[in-house]
């Protein structure tokens, strides 16, 4: 995880603090949704993933406010699925990125970083896997 969090601090010039806690907070949503099957399959393939959860801050009540007007750019930044869907998944991590000093519009950055690494790490169907997880609502 190291390899990620450097490169989303690289890419975002965000501290170390804030691209492991925002990285975390994804790959909660991801953990939420995903069967204990497949989450296990994801974090196989991506060791000290449950760490990295682990740094994800608890979401700041209110903290999805304005999202839907950054909705065009969610929909490019991970691609595939419908709307309301990622507006879901972009609200619930809204909240986190908040309590680590970060705008909301910070997730739809995040994200691609996020899932080409898991890509890299794991593959295709890790890949999908994930950018399912974001998809929904």
């Amino acid at each position: 995880m190291t390899e990620l969090i450097g490169q989303i601090v690289s890419q975002l010039g965000v501290n170390e603090e804030q691209a492991q806690g925002g990285a975390g907070a994804l790959f909660k949503i991801a953990q939420e949704k995903l069967g204990a099957d497949q989450f296990s399959q994801l974090s196989g393939a991506m060791p000290g993933l449950t760490d990295l959860i682990g740094k994800a801050p608890q979401a700041e009540a209110g903290a999805a406010g304005g999202l839907a007007g950054m909705a065009a750019s969610a929909l490019g930044a991970m691609g595939g699925g419908g709307a309301l869907g990622k507006l879901g998944t972009l609200a619930a991590a809204a909240g986190s990125f908040k309590s680590l000093g970060l705008d909301a519009g910070m997730v739809t950055k995040f994200a691609p970083i996020v899932m080409n690494f898991a890509q890299t790490q794991g593959g295709d169907v890790v890949k999908e896997m994930l950018g399912k997880v974001m998809n929904e609502g």
